[in-house]
């Protein structure tokens, strides 16, 4: 199930609901709300398509490059790399608990998800250029 601008939509019209009493302001910011994150989701999806219709490699294909790379590179580091020494360490000694998650990963999880909020807090208030 993905999550989409009904979602996203649908989720600030319950914060609207909460913190704003008077009817006329509260259909005012519900208005302003749907605007807002509609222009977003048709710039994005502009920006999509313009992207997509570069005439090289490197304009159309960094963003997936950029991504194949990182999400690799984030697989080997913590996820095979640790796998792969638990496993050949299970060769001479008993049975041990499988490795867990590193701290790092979670702070760059959090870290990305902070910045992602944040940009969409802005772009939602209209100070995103």
């Amino acid at each position: 199930m993905a999550f989409g601008i009904d979602d996203a939509i649908a989720a600030g019209l319950k914060i609207v609901d909460k913190f704003v009493p008077d009817p006329d302001a509260k259909i005012k910011a519900e208005a302003e709300l749907r605007a807002s994150l509609q222009a977003w989701d048709a710039a994005q999806a502009a920006t999509n398509t313009a992207e997509a219709q570069g005439g090289g490699w490197f304009v159309a294909g960094w963003r997936p490059w950029i991504g194949w790379v990182c999400g690799a590179a984030l697989a080997i580091q913590f996820v095979i790399g640790p796998i792969a020494v638990w496993v050949l360490d299970l060769a001479g000694h008993p049975i041990q608990a499988p490795p867990t998650l590193d701290d790092m990963l979670w702070e760059l999880m959090f870290g990305m998800l902070g910045l992602g909020g944040m940009r969409t807090f802005e772009k939602i208030r209209g100070v995103a250029k």
